[in-house]
């Protein structure tokens, strides 16, 4: 089993920062890469940012120069640290991680259950 345990969602200004965390935890092997994704009401599931297991990092256009994501591979962590927020990032995100579990040979994506970021005035 593996568990993907986020943290750090919440209300905020526009012009606010967060930072969100995702713990994995379980029968882990190693793991790929991990990121976040976010959904808003009426749209689609986008991604945010994902880092892989050698640091290569890619974010959404939208976020660039205002989101990073960063991992620590000793507590299989990522964090986004989220800044200059903008109402338009409001959504339910949702921690991915793809990884390996022992005894089973191919990668396969897990989520955490999501947590909500609202930026209001």
């Amino acid at each position: 089993q593996v568990q993907l345990v986020e943290s750090g969602g919440g209300l905020v200004r526009p012009g606010g920062s967060l930072r969100l965390s995702c713990a994995a935890s379980g029968n882990i092997f190693s793991i790929y890469s991990m990121g976040w994704y976010r959904q808003a009401p009426g749209n689609q599931r986008e991604l945010v940012a994902v880092i892989i297991s050698g640091g290569t990092t890619n974010y959404a256009d939208s976020v660039k120069g205002r989101f990073t994501i960063s991992r620590d591979n000793a507590k299989n962590t990522v964090y986004l640290q989220m800044n200059s927020l903008k109402p338009e990032d409001t959504a339910v995100y949702c921690c991915n991680a793809r990884l390996r579990v022992h005894n089973i040979a191919r990668e396969n994506d897990y989520w955490g259950q999501g947590t909500q970021v609202t930026v209001s005035s």
